[in-house]
């Protein structure tokens, strides 16, 4: 099962190689339109109606394999963790943590700790200090 998966995240590397980029109809004439991929919904678009030389739409083509849909470069899994707590029903050879992005520094420092512990890899685990507490009065 390991070697399959291995050879579909190549076949994937490969196929992401040659996926064209997919820009927005008419985005290179004006300013105000961003290249970032936007349906062509316009009645006579020749994007839509698939004419030469306008470009490519994205379609079942480019899709990559089923099997390795959503799985990270290695081949792992994803997990999103929000405390330390949900680290503990994570398969650490199969599966990989990210810590929620609306988790602050003083609870991503005990969940770094605790993913340590645990042996479990987490993505964005930067390198996290000890929070300093501020103690109150003024001098």
């Amino acid at each position: 099962m390991v070697e399959v998966i291995k050879k579909l995240l190549k076949l994937r590397k490969k196929k992401k190689a040659k996926k064209p980029d997919f820009k927005r109809q008419e985005g290179f004439r004006h300013v105000k339109l961003k290249d970032s991929w936007r349906r062509p919904r316009g009645r006579h678009s020749k994007l839509r109606k698939g004419r030469k030389a306008r470009g490519k739409k994205p379609s079942m083509g480019f899709s990559s394999p089923k099997a390795v849909k959503g799985l990270t470069k290695n081949g792992m899994k994803v997990v999103y963790v929000s405390n330390k707590e949900e680290l503990t029903g994570i398969d650490p050879k199969t599966q990989e943590a990210v810590i929620r992005s609306n988790v602050g520094k003083k609870k991503r420092f005990e969940i770094a700790l605790e993913a340590e512990k645990l042996k479990v890899n987490v993505q964005n685990a930067y390198k996290v200090s000890m929070p300093v507490s501020k103690k109150g009065g003024s001098s």
